[in-house]
């Protein structure tokens, strides 16, 4: 009697969910990031991610300048545009560098997140366009003159709830969802740039 034929392998199951990088990579905008010509002021931001072991975002906490309405806070690396940068991606890399002495040259671009607009930013208003880049390596940030301090928070530790809190704005009754690591609040422009990284991801997940 002839043997009957082996079965292939089962696939896993449930199949196992991209990883955020993947996820952000195929759902994230790669199209042209040259500003308007236009009065509008714009900026860019790097958000700078690394998955071994598991996905983590680089921040900084920026130094104490009177006149940066975000001195002294957790943010992204970046800045303002400057014309001879061409395009918003080159200043999201150019302040990078500048800021954490990180090149991402040679880092994947996954795309970029629509332009928001802070609500801190003052009476002309700035429209910040947010990056988002993979390494595969975790790099060292040398912070420069416009930061204090750089770190690495883990994303699924955010997620998790375990760094909720509230922020509240001195000398105000306002307050903000926020993070806290390592002493470090995570809140406003940046938290909420994050979130929207986050929905991006998991919209991905949810659709596979």
């Amino acid at each position: 009697m002839a043997p009957l034929p082996s079965s292939p392998p089962s696939p896993p199951w449930p199949p196992s969910p991209p990883s955020l990088i993947e996820a952000l990579a195929a759902r994230l905008s790669r199209g042209d990031a040259r500003p308007a010509a236009d009065t509008i002021r714009r900026a860019a931001v790097a958000i700078v991610l690394h998955d071994e072991p598991s996905p983590r975002v680089l921040l900084m906490k920026r130094a104490e300048r009177a006149s940066d309405p975000w001195s002294g806070h957790i943010s992204l690396p970046g800045g303002g545009y400057q014309a001879s940068d061409g395009d918003l991606r080159v200043t999201a890399i150019r302040e990078t560098r500048e800021e954490l002495g990180v090149d991402l040259d040679g880092a994947r671009l996954l795309g970029s997140l629509p332009p928001v607009h802070p609500r801190s930013s003052g009476p002309r208003g700035i429209e910040v366009t947010p990056f988002v880049f993979a390494t595969q390596a975790a790099l060292e940030p040398v912070c420069g003159p416009e930061a204090l301090a750089a770190f690495w928070l883990p994303i699924d530790l955010a997620v998790s709830g375990a760094l909720d809190g509230k922020h509240v704005v001195p000398s105000t009754q306002l307050w903000f969802p926020s993070w806290t690591y390592q002493g470090h609040v995570i809140w406003g422009l940046t938290r909420r740039i994050l979130d929207d990284v986050l929905a991006v991801g998991q919209a991905r997940a949810a659709a596979r």
